[in-house]
């Protein structure tokens, strides 16, 4: 049987990949910058699934603050940035982070999410 704690994280992993998830979803087909720069609809919608996953991080990381996730730390300084600073974010920093670590957590994510389904983490 899980613990609590075991639990709590196996659900901000699923909060994780459901927002990921959501983000390539918003994206069209083909992932261009210039439209994702002029769409101000999905850049919001990028920016809130962001902070969720930053959210759901720092909570990983109040329970287990080793946990393995790579960048997890800066994943929560995201969040902050985009909350705190938010006039500080531009779309080329969005994009960064969509491109080029958005695929990576999620494959991270998946693989604890796929490991943990019948035991602890």
């Amino acid at each position: 049987m899980q613990n609590s704690k075991t639990s709590d994280i196996k659900i901000y992993l699923m909060d994780i990949a459901q927002s990921v998830s959501e983000i390539f979803d918003f994206l069209p087909a083909q992932r261009n910058f210039f439209e994702f720069q002029k769409d101000i609809k999905t850049r919001k919608a990028v920016e809130r699934n962001i902070e969720i996953i930053g959210e759901a991080m720092n909570r990983i990381l109040k329970i287990d603050p080793d946990f393995p996730i790579n960048a997890s730390r800066k994943i929560v300084d995201t969040r902050n940035r985009i909350i705190h600073g938010y006039d500080s974010v531009s779309e080329d920093v969005l994009w960064l982070i969509i491109v080029n670590y958005l695929p990576a957590l999620e494959r991270q994510v998946k693989e604890f999410l796929n490991t943990t389904q019948n035991s602890a983490l």
